[in-house]
């Protein structure tokens, strides 16, 4: 039985939250504030953590660093609504979903759900191959054989992401929100364009070590 680990320091959103969860077969672990957090972290290693911002003693940020510094479990933050600035913290310090408040129980269920079935990561360390192509995230780097290949920063950014969330589809308003950020203005063709640049400067990278994919309908996908 996975166990999700809820963050969060009102007492009927901790209880509501059991309830659901715990009904779809969850085992449930709760902190009320950051220290008791990282502390239950450490013991029970959940499958999700459900991470709330506003927090006594440590805020939500800072246990989402701590957790990072560990391992790559699935940490969904809940905000406020319509916080834009906190949901974008929240994705480029490593969240995998948010969750504004005041949420409906049966989608926080849906949502750790859906997360939970996503492929794992495929890199922990700053460097990824796949084939001919090597990855370097603290460089920001890629080499394709034995040429540097040059990207564009946000062209970047697109493949930093995908390589890091291979074989899971993305549409392109969640490529948008994950890579432009949630207070981009500009339309989902950006998402489009990147894709057609990246193809371009990837075109020596063989089908048979991995490529970005369209699924039609969606978006895209990394296939690797």
């Amino acid at each position: 039985m996975q166990t999700i680990l809820i963050v969060e320091d009102e007492k009927p959103i901790v209880r509501l939250l059991q309830v659901y969860l715990t009904q779809a077969g969850y085992q449930v672990e709760a902190a009320m504030d950051g220290e008791e957090a990282l502390e239950v972290f450490a013991r029970v290693r959940p499958a999700l953590v459900l991470l709330d911002i506003n927090l006594p003693l440590v805020d939500g940020w800072g246990v989402l660093a701590e957790i990072r510094k560990q391992n790559s479990c699935p940490v969904i933050m809940l905000t406020a609504r319509g916080d834009v600035k906190d949901r974008l913290q929240g994705f480029q310090s490593g969240a995998d979903d948010y969750i504004p408040k005041p949420f409906d129980p049966d989608e926080v269920v849906a949502r750790v759900m859906a997360v939970l079935r996503r492929p794992p990561a495929l890199v922990e360390s700053d460097q990824v191959r796949l084939g001919s192509l090597m990855v370097d995230f603290t460089a920001r780097s890629i080499t394709l054989g034995q040429e540097t290949l040059a990207l564009a920063p946000r062209d970047w950014d697109l493949l930093a992401f995908l390589v890091r969330h291979p074989n899971q589809s993305f549409t392109r308003d969640q490529l948008l929100d994950r890579v432009w950020g949630l207070d981009y203005e500009g339309g989902d063709r950006a998402v489009d364009v990147a894709v057609k640049r990246l193809r371009q400067v990837l075109r020596d990278w063989t089908t048979t070590e991995g490529e970005i994919v369209t699924i039609r309908g969606m978006g895209y996908m990394l296939r690797a």
